[in-house]
């Protein structure tokens, strides 16, 4: 292998860890949710060769995480932030806390974050508990980030 792509495993192991601290999720948390082991996951946070390219992709999915090529045939580019003050504290939405059972209710999340937790667990929606707060929540992520596949 040669060092170009070496250096991009690692890169891409070192985001990986820096997206589920930043989250506030502990790694057996986080391997659990994707399917994995503990070790699993420490050795793709360091960017270990010898993992499958699918438990990377577990990883970055249970994380909210998209690889650049896939951002690019949404039209979004990867890992883009809302504007600075724009957060969403988990809990102050019942369906929002319920999904996102792993992350502290005082967790402040990005509008993209809170987009990929409801499409990813869209299955696990309580439609009768979503009150009109979180209802209104939902509706503007659906017009402003495209949660097209969410019916609220």
């Amino acid at each position: 292998m040669n060092n170009s792509f070496l250096t991009q495993q690692l890169d891409l192991g070192t985001k990986i860890a820096s997206q589920r601290k930043a989250l506030g999720v502990r790694a057996q948390s986080a391997a659990r949710s994707a399917g994995i082991s503990r070790v699993t996951l420490h050795r793709i946070e360091k960017g270990e060769t010898s993992v499958s390219l699918g438990a990377y992709l577990q990883v970055c999915h249970a994380l909210g995480l998209h690889l650049g090529i896939l951002a690019a045939d949404e039209g979004q580019p990867t890992n883009q932030l809302t504007p600075e003050g724009t957060r969403i504290r988990i809990g102050d939405y019942s369906q929002l806390t319920a999904l996102a059972w792993q992350l502290d209710v005082n967790t402040l999340i990005t509008d993209e974050q809170a987009r990929g937790i409801y499409e990813r667990n869209k299955r696990f929606l309580d439609m009768q508990q979503i009150d009109s707060h979180e209802r209104a929540l939902m509706q503007r992520l659906i017009a402003e980030k495209g949660m097209e596949n969410l019916l609220v």
